[in-house]
Parts: C-alpha cells; sequence; structure tokens
C-alpha cells in the first residue's frame, strides 16, 4: 500500500442545501416476544476516558514508518476450520469444470464505473483490511493495514501516513492495525477505530474522531482497552457503528494463547469524541446466548443520510456455519441504563468455503469463514452479507434481508460454482427511497486462472443479481508470506455518498500487484472505484478518458511524459515534492487533441520521490508518482 509521499494541500468541498445534519430514523422495533432475556450478558458501569492525543497532519520527509509484523499466517477464525477446509478442498479440486454453473443475471441495475484510481499498498501488512469512507463535501479517507490515505472526490491524492507516524507516539510500541473508517452523515464527521497490539499487556482499541469533515484538519484519539474484562486477553477483529448519539464498537477477545474468548461490545456517546473532551463509556460482554456463542457481531448503521436510534440493532453469523443468525438489539444510549437483547432468527442453511487458488501460484488465499463482514439498516430490515460455501466447497456472495417486523430472513448467493472464488463482500444501499432494497456489493474474486482482483455486483429490490463488473484486474499472484498459505481480504470497504441526488457509492478492494518502487513483489494494491448505474450521469474517469504515461519510472535522466488528449484544452504539467510544494511548471499551455509528448532532463531534481501533476482548468488528469534514483 503505503505511499511514501504526502500533500500539505487542504481541501475544500461543499455540503449540498438539503442535507439535514441532524436527521434522524424511526427505530422499528420487533415484537417482544421475539426476544430472549438478556440476563447473561454482562454490562459495565460507566467509565471514563480521557483524551489521548491530538493528531494533526504533519508534512515531513523524514517518517520512521515503523512497522513489525509476524511474517506468517496467524490463526484468525473463532473456532478451528482446518479440518473441514481441507476436506473441502479436496472436493473442490475435483469439481473444476468449463462449464460453471453461472449466476442468475436479472436486475436491471448495470453497475457502471465512474472515477477509479490507485490507492493504499500494502507494503508492510497483511491481510489489505481495506476500508473507505466518503464524507458529502467529498472528502475520502482510505485505510488498510500500512496506513491511512486521504483523497478529494475527483481522486487527488492528497496526504498518507504510516499508522505508526499518523498517531507518533512512543507509547504505542507494537503493532498497529485493523483500521475501520465510518462518515457519521449525522453529525458530519469521520470516525475511525485502528487496533494496537496483540497481546494482553499491548492490546488497545485507538478511537479517532475527526475534528471537521475535512481530516487534513486533524482528529481527537482516544485509547480504549484492549483488555477491558482484564481475564488475560486482547482485543481483535474490531466493527464500527454509529446512531444518533453514540458509538458502536465490537470485536472479539482472544486469549493469551489466540484462542477465541467471547466477542464484546463498546458502546459510548459521541459528541464529547467530537469536542476532544473526555468520554464516558461502558461494555458489554458475555453474549453467550444459545444457540451459539456469538463471534463477530457487525453493528448495522443506518443506510441512508442521518441515524437512528436510541441504540442499534447488530447481526452476528456462527464463523463455523449454522441454519441460524442472532439479532442483538441495544435498546437505549449509553447514558441511558441500555439493556441489551438478542433473539434466533432462522435462514438457509450455511457454512465456510475452503480457501481459493490463484494463477501461478501453489500458495492459497486464506477465505476465512462464516462471519458476517457487512450490514445496514434501513426502513425496517436489516441488509447484511457474507461468504460461504455455495457448493462443492467453491465461496460465494450470501446476502441477506432480515425483516423486523416478523424476525424473517431472505437470503440469496451469487458466484461462479466450479470456477471462481467470489469473498470478502462488503455492502451498501443503492436507492433513492428507504422502500428500494437495492444493493450494491463489493467483492474480491479469485481462482486458477485469475490473479485476485476486485468486481462489483448488484443485487436489485426483488432479489435478482445483475452481472458482476470488473473494477480493478489482479496484475500478479500474492506471496507475501513465508507460508503457503496467503491472508486476502479479512475486508473490504464500501460507502454511499449520501447527497448524491441519484445513488452513488464507492468501494476500496484490493487486487495482486507489485510494487518495483518499494521492492515488494507479488503484493497488494488498492482500487478505490465509484458506482453508479445508467440512470446516473458519471463522473470523468481519469484513469481512461485522458491517457498517460510517465517513463521510465524510476529514473535516472531523461523522463518522458506521453499522453492522449480527448479534446484540445489548455493544461499545466507540475512537478510538485513530496510535501506538496510546487519544484517546476513544466508546461502551461494548450495540448492538442490527440497524442501529446514531453520529454525533460531531471536536472535539479535531487534523488526521492516526486509527482507529475497534469490538470486542466476543469480537472486533475494525471498526479503521477516518480521515482529519481541516483
Amino acid at each position: 500500500m503505503s505511499k511514501n509521499l504526502f500533500a500539505s494541500i487542504l481541501f475544500l468541498g461543499f455540503v449540498s442545501s438539503f442535507f439535514n445534519v441532524d436527521a434522524q430514523a424511526i427505530k422499528v422495533l420487533p415484537d417482544a416476544q421475539f426476544f430472549t432475556e438478556g440476563s447473561v450478558q454482562v454490562r459495565s458501569p460507566l467509565m471514563k476516558v480521557d483524551l489521548f492525543k491530538e493528531v494533526v497532519p504533519e508534512v515531513s520527509a523524514r517518517k520512521w514508518a515503523v512497522s513489525v509484523r509476524p511474517n506468517f499466517i496467524r490463526e484468525h477464525a473463532a473456532e478451528d476450520l482446518s479440518e473441514m477446509k481441507e476436506q473441502k478442498l479436496q472436493i473442490k479440486l475435483k469439481s473444476k469444470t468449463t462449464s460453471p454453473i453461472l449466476p442468475k443475471a436479472a436486475s436491471a441495475v448495470t453497475p457502471l464505473l465512474g472515477l477509479n484510481f490507485e490507492a493504499n499498498w500494502s507494503v508492510d501488512g497483511t491481510p489489505p483490511d481495506n476500508h473507505i469512507a466518503i464524507a458529502n463535501n467529498s472528502n475520502i479517507v482510505s485505510v488498510n493495514n500500512d496506513g491511512i490515505e486521504y483523497y478529494n472526490g475527483t481522486g487527488n491524492f492528497l496526504y498518507f501516513d504510516y499508522w505508526s507516524d499518523f498517531f507518533n507516539d512512543n507509547t504505542l510500541t507494537s503493532m498497529i492495525y485493523d483500521p475501520r473508517v465510518i462518515y457519521d452523515s449525522g453529525s458530519d464527521r469521520f470516525v475511525m477505530v485502528v487496533l494496537h497490539g496483540f497481546t494482553p499487556s499491548t492490546s488497545r482499541v485507538l478511537l479517532c474522531f475527526s475534528k471537521t469533515n475535512n481530516p487534513a484538519n486533524g482528529w481527537w484519539t482516544y485509547q480504549l482497552p484492549g483488555n477491558p474484562l482484564n481475564n488475560n486477553c486482547w482485543f481483535d477483529y474490531p466493527a464500527l457503528g454509529v446512531s444518533n448519539n453514540d458509538i458502536f464498537i465490537t470485536g472479539n477477545l482472544f486469549n493469551a494463547n489466540d484462542q477465541f474468548n467471547q466477542a464484546m461490545i463498546y458502546q459510548l456517546p459521541k459528541t464529547a469524541g467530537y469536542n476532544g473532551g473526555s468520554i464516558s463509556y461502558l461494555t458489554w460482554s458475555n453474549l453467550s446466548n444459545t444457540p451459539y456463542t456469538a463471534s463477530s457481531l457487525v453493528p448495522a448503521s443506518f443506510g441512508h443520510a442521518g441515524n437512528y436510534g436510541p441504540g442499534i440493532f447488530l447481526v452476528s453469523s456462527k464463523s463455523g456455519g449454522d441454519n441460524r443468525i442472532r439479532l442483538w438489539n441495544i435498546t437505549d444510549d449509553a447514558v441511558n441504563n441500555p439493556s441489551l437483547q438478542s433473539a434466533t432468527v432462522n435462514t438457509t442453511a450455511y457454512s465456510p468455503a475452503t480457501n481459493a487458488e490463484q494463477k501461478g501460484s501453489t500458495d492459497l488465499l486464506d477465505n476465512g469463514d462464516c462471519r458476517i463482514q457487512s450490514a445496514f439498516y434501513l426502513n425496517g430490515i436489516i441488509h447484511y452479507v457474507f461468504h460461504s460455501d455455495i457448493g462443492e466447497g467453491w465461496n460465494g456472495i450470501n446476502y441477506n434481508r432480515l425483516n423486523l417486523s416478523n424476525l424473517t430472513n431472505q437470503s440469496t448467493t451469487f458466484g461462479l460454482q466450479g470456477t471462481a472464488d467470489y469473498s470478502y463482500p462488503s455492502l451498501v444501499p443503492f436507492s433513492t427511497s428507504a422502500i428500494d432494497k437495492s444493493v450494491m456489493i463489493a467483492f474480491l474474486r479469485s481462482s486458477a486462472s485469475l490473479f485476485p482482483e476486485v468486481r462489483v455486483v448488484n443485487c436489485d429490490d426483488n432479489m435478482e443479481w445483475s452481472g458482476s463488473v470488473l473494477v480493478k484486474a489482479g496484475e500478479t499472484f500474492v506471496d507475501f508470506s513465508s507460508d503457503e498459505e496467503e491472508r486476502w481480504g479479512d475486508y473490504t470497504g464500501m460507502a454511499r455518498k449520501h447527497n448524491s441526488t441519484t445513488p452513488r457509492v464507492w468501494l476500496s478492494g484490493s487486487y495482486g500487484a507489485n510494487i518495483a518502487s518499494q521492492n515488494a513483489n507479488n503484493t497488494y494494491k488498492t482500487r478505490i472505484a465509484e458506482v453508479y448505474s445508467s440512470t446516473t450521469t458519471p463522473v470523468t474517469d481519469i484513469s481512461t478518458s485522458n491517457k498517460v504515461s510517465v517513463y521510465p519510472n524510476p529514473s535516472y535522466d531523461l523522463i518522458n511524459i506521453r499522453f492522449n488528449m480527448m479534446k484540445a484544452e489548455k493544461i499545466t504539467i507540475n512537478v510538485i515534492d513530496q510535501t506538496g510544494k510546487l519544484v517546476k511548471t513544466l508546461y502551461q499551455d494548450i495540448a492538442r487533441a490527440g497524442e501529446n509528448k514531453l520529454v525533460f532532463n531531471r536536472g535539479a531534481l535531487s534523488k526521492g520521490v516526486y509527482f507529475i501533476n497534469i490538470s486542466s482548468e476543469s480537472q486533475t488528469i494525471k498526479n503521477e508518482k516518480i521515482v529519481i534514483l541516483d
């Protein structure tokens, strides 16, 4: 991922006049008869955490970029699935076919790609753990296990930091990983959670609130304990949700031997966090209702603009498979004596598939298990998605709608049994009204004939699927770890642009790639893409409309810039250094339609990393990184 470069540019946006920051939705409650008593859950008393530190992005060419990560696959399933997955692998390998069982493609909504561009690299961390959030003013925060990046709505790269440099605190001496970020459209702020450490003594949950809707203005950060129950455990696999008044962080506790202990929830008022004040919080633990011990709960935030509440709904599946899922309801805000209810919901049986193959390598990609990856709440329905076995060990998307009025669950699967694995899905609503149940789902795909790639698919109001659309093809296989099994996912990111007049959503997913400038081969890059439909107007795709190539790169002397203009217009070509400072304007005049070429000598450029920025009066055409060698 990690681009060791960053800009001091602060970017501005606008909030649409119809956007209501105080929008609140009704929380539709199921009949009380569905819920079992919550007596087995343990709610802590309100506790207090003070501000840890203020994080302000620093523009500095000197970054420590400290990152110590195990070069092996850490077991991450809540239960041992290795034997089951090995048995399914043998069945799967025998079931390969040149005539796969094709998914039904009947939806009227075909995903179209707008703006799409390369984002975070994976140089230091595996799995990628991509996540993304976009504000109403089009500010974008993109995160993965290496660090954090900011972009504006036209794809201009603005800032990057490794996690160690982002927090820049000498008390954070262990691994920083598993980022999640959301945009709270009810408060017009970003919220982010990142984990620190994977032992009971080092585990911390780092909670961050953006000061404004522009992440470049800085963050208020807090440290929650990663061993909150003082039971010699550490916190892993976070998920993040927001209600009218509270923030919810869920995760799993593992003991000192890395064995699953239990799932738990943090609940805390958000207003103090947005103001940088002290925060009261409580925890929920001992979530052990039948039919199974909860693992990896996912909060279901509101699907459209604004929030709902009080409290929040959550869902959990059984990681090892079942024919039930579990609904959870936190009844009120943290300061109002909430309770936690739960109910069992029957669904179509599901189970984990085996790991995925990839072109060019015998290393398999870890498909994980059946934990829910993503969820949202809208109009009395909880939409959620995970991946599961769709037949003979092949992995596919498992999309569900849980109707709260009667606690019934509809499910449908999508995949390519016999040919490829579809994994790590993330979903958002793709609708203008709350009664339209259409969703867009981003996911990863790989097979023996495909490098790991990113795709997107639509499931419409009638639960009919479109054909999936390629977002970014893999460029190589992944061989990051020293094991014969590579981490994949563990999740993708997807976010809705809430104030668009027609549905527009953004995704972030990983694909196999080499990063030559970092001497990192067979790793991951991130692709960010805007998705719309034929009923909306596309944004110009800077990656395809005006073709640009810069070579050789890295370079010792002469640098060639070849670009193809769709129309004649005035452009500016600048060299920008790592701090965002203009080094040299190479050209400022009309470029003709068709192919153009500019050659320049590196001249006074010292060794390092720079940007070649090509822009017109209306858009940035290309922001290309170049590496200058001695």
